[in-house]
């Protein structure tokens, strides 16, 4: 090709929607002017906050949305708000730059992060004596009680690796193979947009309207609890179709949280879920339950593994990792795929495509290699903090040995070149994926050889492997945000040590809170925390500890729905490949399996989400576009913290005023005729069961 065709080419690439052309004015600010006193403080305020938000979702749905766009909003508005004050006393300040919000929001992320790599809701409550001896088996070998000293240590020994492990590989992903890392990329394009003219106007027009959506929903909370006084009353328990289906667990709760979910979720997710609550629920588990005293004996604890919960357990269990390993190979083999295509396609790249990049390209490119970060440092921090678990972590946890531990940081690179190549291409974080195929069936079968505590030993060998795998993952959507906002990869890996810790420190506190308020108040309980019964499922039977006395027909059901979560996997895998039309009535199979855990509350509450936004997009398709993220994160975060109001009431043993209660329309007759009957005084007048009737 001529250099002057070649030169206009690129001239037409420059001449596009070019980002950087309206900030190509501004110098760049230097380390010091971006990780700054404002930022640090911002960070530490929203990350507390927005982890109170991320343990509550982890807690109860176990489903945690990418809040990048709420942190970025909220670093956006708390650094504006900052920059008033100042103006406002006279003090002098630094401009706000799009550098400075992108290390508030990667320090946010990086600190809400850990209430999900952390295991909260999977494998720190999974050995816990609750879902332990109380719930699918175990002895007092196999359950650790959480303590917050311990949880504190273990997450600083296990939460940096990931950082460092990734660091030398980022020119790779990022410059070389221009992965997309669609979260990253979506977050940069909002940092992007917040710090033009019109993106400013705009992004006070969606913070308005998240702190409305908050306001009312931090309210929200209280009002139920004022009608909640007594067992089975207030507005949580809505029998919307039905007392038959009530009983089932089909009613509407008024949990915020999964409505906001469900309007961030696919809406194929939550259909998928629908689909799993009625085929298990409403049809498998009635079902089983008419074969008591033949499948399995009569009068059993409501929690042992030889009645009705191995069923829930067992089943759910095989369904989950049928999808795991095929998720897990089909991504190894994407990987390889597509490492052999670009491979290729850097090789044979010529000097026509090297001259052709945009303008944004090339200042990107410029920037992002400016400041170095030695890979042999990087190794060697990777090195020391291995050392340092191997050490350390088998004495925090002794069910856990030395080797076991050396072992996995062996295995982990691995599998966290494959986790952060892999969300680079589809935006999917498979952490958990690869910890409970790696760690939970592999080093539960292994220690539990010996008696020496196998589930424990497992569920922590998760962790160990998940958080790495995560850490490398989020830290390299991280850099591309970084990439595409022109901040320094090391203001930005700064930005993630800092948010590590303070999450570390700040998790464990915000889980304490949860665990204990809500043990004294009652509300927490496993159909709050579904994946914490899946993974003490499957550590259970890789420790070999729950395949005795299992109910008749398990192991067979397990196999025929680990067979058809095989094939509705690989339907979708096929589908989507092809495009296929019929994509669109496939369901999701970890959607479908979550729901043999989680109460159909959380996919009818998801489903009332995704219903509100299909019409909010019908009667406002640009309001919908701009705000219904808002709107959602609103919903999602005002009910993580007015959560913190029943609770703290609890805990201070407060007594609701005033009973609601939901009852048949026969029962509701007697009621009426005995209460005209038996009238009782004024300002004493209370609710009366069927029981009292009787």
């Amino acid at each position: 090709m001529p250099q002057q065709a070649m030169a206009s080419l690129g001239d037409m690439n420059d001449d596009g929607a070019s980002t950087e052309r309206a900030f190509e004015g501004e110098p760049l600010p230097m380390l010091s002017e971006t990780i700054t006193v404002r930022s640090i403080a911002a960070s530490l305020v929203l990350g507390t906050v927005v982890s109170v938000v991320a343990m509550k979702l982890n807690l109860t749905s176990g489903f945690l949305p990418s809040l990048g766009i709420p942190a970025g909003l909220f670093g956006f508005f708390a650094a504006r708000a900052w920059i008033r004050v100042n103006d406002a006393f006279g003090v002098p300040h630094l401009h706000f730059t799009r550098q400075e919000n992108t290390v508030i929001q990667t320090c946010v992320v990086a600190c809400s992060g850990i209430a999900y790599s952390g295991g909260f809701g999977t494998y720190i409550l999974g050995m816990s004596g609750k879902w332990g001896n109380g719930h699918v088996g175990g002895d007092e070998k196999n359950t650790e009680e959480p303590n917050i000293g311990r949880l504190v240590a273990f997450l600083f020994l296990i939460n940096f690796a990931g950082l460092f492990m990734i660091v030398p590989l980022r020119k790779v992903m990022i410059i070389r193979h221009r992965l997309t890392y669609p979260s990253g990329t979506a977050t940069a394009h909002l940092i992007n947009s917040f710090h033009t003219p019109h993106g400013a106007r705009h992004v006070r027009k969606q913070v308005l309207t998240l702190f409305k959506s908050l306001g009312a929903t931090v309210l929200w909370p209280l009002i139920q609890w004022f009608f909640a006084g007594g067992k089975e009353c207030g507005f949580r328990v809505f029998p919307i179709f039905g007392i038959t289906a009530y009983r089932r667990g089909f009613y509407f709760d008024f949990s915020t949280t999964n409505v906001g979910v469900g309007m961030l979720c696919p809406p194929m997710i939550t259909i998928s879920m629908l689909a799993g609550s009625i085929l298990s629920w409403g049809i498998l588990w009635p079902c089983i339950e008419t074969k008591e005293g033949q499948w399995y004996p009569r009068n059993l604890e409501p929690n042992s593994l030889a009645g009705i919960t191995g069923y829930k357990v067992l089943i759910g269990v095989s369904m989950i990792l049928a999808d795991s390993l095929f998720t897990l190979l089909t991504a190894l083999v994407r990987t390889l795929y597509l490492l052999h295509k670009r491979r290729s396609r850097v090789q044979t790249a010529t000097l026509t495509e090297r001259a052709i990049q945009s303008f944004d390209d090339r200042r990107r490119t410029q920037v992002f290699l400016r400041d170095r970060i030695p890979g042999g440092v990087a190794a060697a921090a990777y090195a020391a903090l291995a050392a340092a678990s191997t050490v350390a972590v088998p004495r925090l946890y002794p069910e856990l040995k030395h080797h076991h531990v050396a072992l996995a940081y062996l295995v982990t690179p691995v599998l966290a070149f494959c986790n952060a190549y892999g969300a680079g291409v589809t935006g999917m974080n498979l952490s958990t994926t690869y910890g409970k195929i790696a760690a939970l069936l592999v080093v539960s079968s292994w220690v539990s050889a010996d008696d020496r505590g196998g589930a424990v030993a497992g569920l922590v060998a998760c962790g160990v492997v998940a958080a790495a795998v995560s850490g490398a993952a989020e830290s390299m959507q991280d850099f591309k945000t970084g990439y595409l906002t022109l901040t320094s990869p090391r203001a930005v890996l700064v930005a993630q040590v800092v948010g590590t810790a303070l999450g570390c420190v700040v998790n464990p506190a915000v889980f304490w809170v949860f665990y204990r308020v809500y043990n004294v108040g009652g509300a927490l309980d496993v159909a709050d925390a579904p994946y914490a019964e899946a993974y003490r499922g499957i550590v259970m039977l890789g420790a070999a500890r729950a395949r005795h006395g299992l109910p008749r027909h398990s192991l067979l059901l397990c196999q025929l729905f680990f067979v058809l979560a095989l094939a509705l996997s690989a339907a979708r895998e096929v589908a989507e490949r092809r495009q296929w039309r019929a994509l669109r009535y496939i369901p999701s199979t970890i959607g479908v399996a979550v729901a043999f855990f989680a109460p159909p509350k959380m996919p009818i509450g998801m489903a009332v989400g995704s219903l509100a936004q299909c019409l909010w997009k019908r009667a406002d398709r640009g309001g919908a576009r701009t705000l219904s993220a808002a709107v959602a994160s609103g919903l999602i975060c005002g009910d993580g913290l007015g959560s913190m109001i029943p609770s703290m009431l609890a805990f201070f043993k407060a007594q609701a005023p005033i009973c609601i209660k939901f009852l048949p329309q026969p029962v509701n007759a007697e009621l009426d005729a005995y209460l005209a009957a038996h009238p009782l005084p004024l300002g004493r007048a209370r609710i009366i069961g069927p029981r009292e009737l009787s």
